[in-house]
């Protein structure tokens, strides 16, 4: 039984055995039901932080060890999220499930949900967003805006089905698998009818037309167990142009009012066509003629409000924590002004490493450095994040400056 108190290995039936004994006495005392959560990355670590200010306990499973929650969760189950066999132990010692990342095995979640468990989002509607095919075939019987695409089986169906559209250039994506800018290939139209091989994925693909817009936004929607809705403000992000990663995002979006109110009724419109408990993050395009279109959803919390936690009532974890409990939805409103940066590994060299200009930043007013406590930087990868608050947008913009100066990683060994 000692086993339970800290690391759990999940090939083995005997400890299970004892986990449920003690997952039983345990939850017989608590106040709160115990939540298990699929993945122990960053949003995991920054959700039980929350969670721990209630005394909420939450187990998690991950196959590190070192996992950015593994030292905040109640109980770290080792195992694979992919390994149906090691969700059903998280299930066994969990009164709700949830997810922190979608590349999971969805179908043990919907055998699990036939059983009885409860389960938020709705594991159905994470079937749909591991498949960028199904999900924009879902956004079009839905009558939610997204720009033309079509579905091809393989790259060279895509050439096919390509020279019988009007599209000069698109964004390429593979159906599944994709994440944090991965597996998405902008090419033009000629380059692809002249060689299909060009596209550097196997497999079903779904081909949109590419967006020249003005900007990126993103809408957090949340959706409680009674079908209550709140939404937060607009955000306006900047990407990355190699990673493809959000790089920054501000709050709220310099866009018009009448455009805020657009993109507010579409995240609703997606969460009351998902009709599920949980949180929604709606990015979408703003094309150059004004209009609104969906790119993705996110059915879990996400890069785009990271800023909620020091910027608004309440951060996207809280809000989560209170639908998972079946609470009422939190206040969206903004604090004041706020801006984020991610703190990323750089595009050579793997190892660790330290944030360089850590002391200067935490010496600037209204500047919160977070890092997620992954144990070696490789490029691209995501290993923080900076919050900025400020109590106007000019002066946001000028610390967020400052603050862009700030953010080397260097790799130490």
């Amino acid at each position: 039984m000692l086993l339970c108190s800290g690391k759990i290995p999940s090939d083995s039936s005997m400890d299970r055995g004892d986990c449920l004994s003690l997952y039983m006495m345990e939850t017989s005392k608590k106040n709160f039901p115990v939540i298990g959560i699929i993945g122990g990355g960053q949003l995991g670590k920054m959700f039980i932080q929350k969670a721990s200010q209630w005394s909420v306990p939450v187990n998690i499973l991950d196959k590190d060890e070192h996992c950015p929650s593994g030292v905040l969760a109640n109980r770290h189950l080792l195992g694979s999220i992919t390994n149906g066999d090691d969700i059903q132990q998280l299930a066994d010692i969990s009164d709700v499930l949830t997810w922190e990342i979608e590349h999971i095995d969805v179908d043990k979640l919907i055998e699990l949900k036939a059983q009885g468990k409860t389960i938020i989002p709705d594991p159905d509607i994470l079937k749909i967003i591991q498949d960028k095919g199904r999900q924009k075939n879902f956004y079009q019987q839905h009558q939610i805006p997204t720009a033309p695409f079509f579905v091809a089986k393989d790259k060279y169906q895509a050439a096919e089905m390509l020279a019988k559209t009007g599209f000069r250039k698109m964004a390429v994506k593979a159906c599944t698998g994709g994440y944090d800018g991965k597996g998405v290939f902008i090419t033009e139209r000629h380059a692809v009818l002249e060689n299909p091989d060009i596209i550097p994925f196997d497999g079903e693909l779904m081909v949109e037309e590419f967006v020249p817009c003005k900007t990126e936004i993103a809408v957090l929607v949340a959706r409680n167990q009674k079908g209550e809705m709140a939404v937060y403000p607009a955000i306006e992000m900047e990407f990355d142009p190699v990673s493809n990663l959000v790089s920054f995002l501000k709050s709220p979006a310099n866009i018009p009012y009448h455009l805020e109110v657009r993109a507010e009724q579409i995240a609703l419109q997606c969460a009351s066509a998902f009709n599920s408990p949980g949180l929604l993050a709606v990015e979408f395009f703003l094309s150059e003629e004004n209009e609104l279109l969906v790119n993705e959803i996110a059915p879990r919390p996400h890069n785009s409000a990271h800023h909620t936690i020091e910027g608004f009532f309440t951060s996207q974890y809280e809000q989560l924590l209170r639908v998972l409990l079946g609470m009422p939805l939190g206040a969206t409103h903004l604090k004041m002004p706020c801006s984020m940066v991610n703190l990323v590994g750089p595009e050579t060299g793997s190892g660790r490493y330290r944030l360089r200009y850590f002391n200067e930043l935490n010496a600037l007013p209204g500047v919160y450095v977070h890092l997620y406590g992954k144990e070696e930087s490789k490029p691209n990868r995501k290993l923080g994040h900076i919050t900025m608050v400020q109590p106007s947008m000019e002066k946001l913009l000028e610390i967020t400056q400052k603050v862009r100066t700030l953010t080397e990683i260097e790799i130490i060994e």
